[in-house]
């Protein structure tokens, strides 16, 4: 048995999902997390369908916060952890049984070997699996020591690795992005006005077409160089959202300029 184990055979670690009104697919991310987690914190922000019920019903321990933020709401959930190591998903987030065995491989051997581990985030665009481009094997900081947190940013949040060892894992974490093309373009529009708003507070601007550039360099690495093209139709299409995600943070912050 893994030294590290409990008498279960479950690792050291706290699974940590932060959720709203995510009924539909907080029990795949939950039942994804239970066998290999020594404990699983649903941190719910209010709400009004099934999930607390489903999560609590999969052996979830679920607690109750108002929502201030991503950053904010995920460090309060981190704090809750009883157990050394962290895994932080989303709840459109899960782990198939072959990252479910990296992740038990990963801590009966090396896993002291580093403070925080990259999980490779492959994202499906409307059911279909991203192969190419920059989304097939994201690298992204999920696997930590339980007393890291995250900067209180308001939006793209960052784990503070500052002074950590940082390494990759082999593990894969799957990501079903959107439930709809309007959802998903409604979710970008969110982030790019909360992206515009905070860097125009610390004084930053956009010159005219910089958001065309931006947008015409995301479309030349992610379509051409990393081959997201090779995704077909579905590719394509959930790569134009983040070209018009790329193009309308830069306009907001244009219009948030000194004086617009």
């Amino acid at each position: 048995m893994n030294p590290t184990a409990d008498f279960t055979g479950k690792s050291p670690l706290t699974g940590v999902v932060v959720a709203k009104d995510e009924g539909d697919r907080i029990g795949r991310c939950v039942a994804s997390l239970m066998p290999v987690c020594h404990e699983v914190i649903v941190l719910d922000s209010g709400s009004s369908d099934d999930t607390v019920a489903i999560a609590r019903g999969l052996g979830a321990r679920v607690e109750h916060r108002g929502w201030d933020g991503f950053a904010r709401q995920k460090n309060a959930a981190i704090a809750m952890a009883s157990q050394p190591w962290v895994i932080l998903l989303d709840a459109d987030e899960w782990l198939e049984p072959e990252a479910q065995d990296a992740l038990r491989k990963l801590f009966a051997g090396d896993i002291e070997q580093a403070d925080v581990w990259l999980l490779l985030r492959r994202t499906h665009w409307l059911g279909t699996p991203m192969r190419h481009g920059s989304f097939a094997r994201e690298a992204i900081e999920r696997l930590f020591r339980s007393d890291l947190r995250h900067a209180d940013i308001p939006v793209h949040e960052y784990l503070d690795t500052t002074g950590h060892t940082v390494k990759r894992s082999r593990i894969e974490l799957e990501h079903d992005t959107a439930r709809s093309v309007d959802e998903y373009r409604a979710k970008l529009t969110k982030y790019s006005g909360l992206w515009a708003k905070e860097r125009a507070a610390r004084g930053k601007t956009a010159w005219p077409g910089r958001g065309l550039l931006a947008a015409s360099a995301y479309a030349l690495k992610n379509l051409i160089l990393q081959g997201g093209m090779l995704d077909g139709k579905a590719g394509i299409a959930f790569h134009r959202e983040h070209m018009r995600y790329v193009a309308l943070k830069y306009r907001l912050l244009r219009e948030l300029g000194p004086g617009r």
